[in-house]
């Protein structure tokens, strides 16, 4: 199933999204998230952005595919790297933004196993996208107006 992406001047995209206690099973969710992002063209993909207020976000590039439920960045690198970062939520949009280059996040699968990954560069860049998502960020926060 293909979810509508909500587009950013809907509030549910400004809303902190709430932890997931309960362990449903996610996985019909997360297929269908699947399918939304490649749908779009994403290699990210939020549950805001689809209107659900949980921390649940998907990444997907090449073969590689990723959930993070209930993610939380522990440590940030020192190091920066500037990415142009454009949102299916925000069409036609490429914003640069600063991000760390590389960060070290705790979060669960759809197992519901606790898991602690160290990501850099592109991963991190796309983690740290999403995980802005789950505090009601977008990319527009970060144009600087002159």
């Amino acid at each position: 199933m293909i979810y509508p992406i909500l587009l950013y001047k809907n509030k549910i995209l400004r809303k902190k999204s709430k932890y997931i206690y309960k362990k449903p099973n996610l996985i019909e969710l997360i297929n269908n998230m699947y399918e939304t992002m490649y749908y779009y063209n994403g290699i990210g993909l939020s549950a805001p952005q689809i209107g659900l207020n949980i921390r649940l976000f998907i990444i997907g590039i090449n073969k590689l595919k990723m959930i993070f439920i209930n993610p939380k960045i522990i440590k940030y690198s020192k190091k920066k790297i500037i990415n142009k970062e454009g949102c299916l939520s925000i069409p036609n949009l490429y914003v640069p933004i600063i991000r760390n280059k590389s960060i070290y996040v705790k979060y669960y699968n759809y197992l519901w196993e606790k898991k602690y990954k160290k990501l850099k560069n592109l991963l991190a860049v796309i983690f740290q996208h999403e995980y802005d998502h789950l505090k009601g960020k977008l990319i527009l926060d970060y144009i600087n107006y002159k």
